[in-house]
């Protein structure tokens, strides 16, 4: 097929928050609300001639939200698609996409019919290779303009009911880090400044974790189409007991630079990169969106924060704490649940106490902080691609706990969380469309695992057997190479020492076909040197 050449030389796909398959970016398509593009596989929309799926009108969830929001009719994401679209693909069997071209998390081939576990490693437990390519990926994504998506650069409301578009070019990378600043902004009520800040389709609620679920899988997803390598997984890094920036290095993320503590070394690739979406409240004041422009360095000084609120990082107590929390929501569902897993492990709560509290950051929370930099905000924190491995190792914890307390789907919200956050509530703004109860499930189930929750034999094959396997593949030539040249120079020392024994041998019988008598024993002109020492 030519799409994996075509994705390598211009990008990947990349689902993001308000991020808008191109074919849906039309006028026509804006006005009729009717985002169904034509699959390239067999020319029918949805790829319905193939059986991959149909155009379909929206249902949403009218169950109630919580009050954190008391608006109505303000926001673009308020009962998100419906502002933009009321019939989208829905895609059959093992299909998904805006166009059901591409397969469900967890299933590979032309037909979507191979099921496949991949297993995301830790970071230092990749070998020198694969951290060179997962940094070399990062750097293609950041400097690839997406083909199939783009952004979008203001409200609906702005665009005269459709008929004039605002959608702009992104990056791959830059995507992801605008769909996170999409579903954390703020709620533009109108005016200069005047917002209302307490809303959040992706944190401090229920969805936290199966948005973030959803946002790596996608990442993941669009990285292997970009690069061809569908073998690739994100690393995580399993900060437990850590006392500094472990992954701040030059072969990694990228060191301190000795110029200036809060950018990045001048020999990490990282140096060169330029932020978006990290001025929310210059957009409030001037009520706009970010529009993907860079905004300066990518920047990072971990560990010079403020200690009073992230006093430590997370230990291994921490987490286990954590994961004895029973309850997944508790009370109004936000930063201020008691006894709630999620609230817990998101840092608003204290992973000893299961208590809400204020003026801290802990857990999940205390990492952004503790970096210092672009990724202590919200909105612009996903710049950082240290916020991939963290938020992979975040997953992995949501993961035990599923597994330890194996909740069933309706332990899920399904009324009165905030905006964003119910059970049957879409996920902002990700189209194809997934409802966050979709997500509350085990990363098997979704076709991914983590190396460290593997049984022993399993991790042991992942951990340390397959990193040598993979390295001896690399250099096999080198080593049959050196095996064959050992093999040459051992044979000629061989040869060269039979010849001189046989020659020494022949001149020593030769000598003693001279003699009267056989040398039985050693005579004196001989000294020491017996028969038996002779041979």
């Amino acid at each position: 097929m030519s799409l994996p050449l075509l994705l390598f030389f211009f990008q990947f796909l990349s689902p993001s928050l308000q991020q808008f398959p191109r074919p849906c970016t039309t006028p026509d398509v804006l006005q009729s609300k009717r985002c169904c593009p034509v699959w390239p596989g067999d020319g029918s929309v949805c790829g319905s001639l193939s059986g991959r799926g149909f155009c379909q009108d929206v249902t949403v969830s009218d169950l109630p939200n919580g009050p954190q929001y008391p608006h109505s009719g303000l926001d673009d994401r308020e009962r998100w698609p419906l502002v933009f679209y009321n019939q989208t693909c829905q895609c059959a069997g093992n299909y998904m996409g805006f166009d059901c071209g591409e397969c469900k998390f967890g299933y590979f081939g032309a037909n979507c019919g191979e099921r496949r576990e991949s297993v995301r490693k830790n970071i230092f437990q990749l070998s020198v290779s694969e951290r060179q390519r997962f940094i070399s990926y990062l750097n293609l994504a950041k400097t690839t303009v997406s083909p199939d998506y783009m952004i979008v650069t203001g409200v609906y409301s702005q665009m005269n009911n459709g008929s004039t578009p605002m959608f702009t070019n992104i990056s791959v990378y830059d995507l992801f880090v605008w769909m996170h600043y999409y579903v954390s902004r703020d709620a533009l009520l109108g005016g200069p400044g005047n917002v209302w800040a307490d809303i959040d389709f992706a944190h401090e609620s229920a969805a936290f974790l199966p948005w973030h679920r959803v946002y790596l899988l996608f990442w993941e997803h669009e990285i292997r189409k970009l690069t061809g390598d569908f073998n690739f997984t994100i690393p995580y890094w399993d900060w437990r007991d850590a006392q500094d920036c472990q992954v701040c290095t030059d072969e990694l993320m990228g060191a301190r630079s000795p110029l200036n503590p809060n950018l990045i070394s001048p020999s990490s690739v990282f140096s060169s990169w330029k932020v978006i979406c990290s001025q929310p409240e210059d957009y409030n004041q001037r009520e706009v969106l970010c529009d993907g422009s860079p905004e300066g360095p990518l920047l990072r000084n971990p560990g010079n924060h403020d200690p009073n609120r992230v006093p430590r990082l997370p230990t291994s107590a921490d987490v286990e704490s954590v994961l004895s929390l029973t309850e997944y929501e508790t009370g109004l569902m936000d930063r201020r649940a008691n006894m709630s897993f999620r609230n817990a492990l998101e840092g608003f709560a204290s992973p000893e106490t299961g208590l809400a509290v204020t003026g801290q950051s802990l857990m999940h929370n205390s990492l952004h902080v503790f970096m210092n930099g672009s990724m202590s905000s919200v909105q612009g924190s996903a710049n950082d691609p240290i916020f991939l491995l963290h938020h992979a190792f975040i997953d992995s914890i949501f993961e035990q706990w599923l597994r330890r307390h194996q909740p069933p789907r309706t332990h899920y919200p399904t009324a009165n969380a905030p905006i964003g956050h119910n059970d049957g509530f879409y996920t902002v703004p990700f189209i194809p469309l997934y409802r966050n109860g979709d997500y509350f499930l085990s990363t098997k189930a979704l076709g991914y695992e983590y190396a460290y929750l593997q049984d022993p034999s399993q991790r042991f094959v992942q951990e340390f057997l397959t990193p040598y396997l993979e390295q001896a593949q690399q250099i096999w030539r080198w080593l049959l190479a050196a095996g064959l040249l050992g093999a040459a120079v051992a044979g000629i020392i061989a040869t060269i020492i039979t010849v001189a024994c046989r020659r020494r041998l022949k001149r020593r019988k030769s000598s003693a076909y001279g003699e009267r008598q056989p040398l039985l024993n050693s005579s004196e002109e001989e000294g020491s040197t017996s028969y038996q020492t002779t041979l």
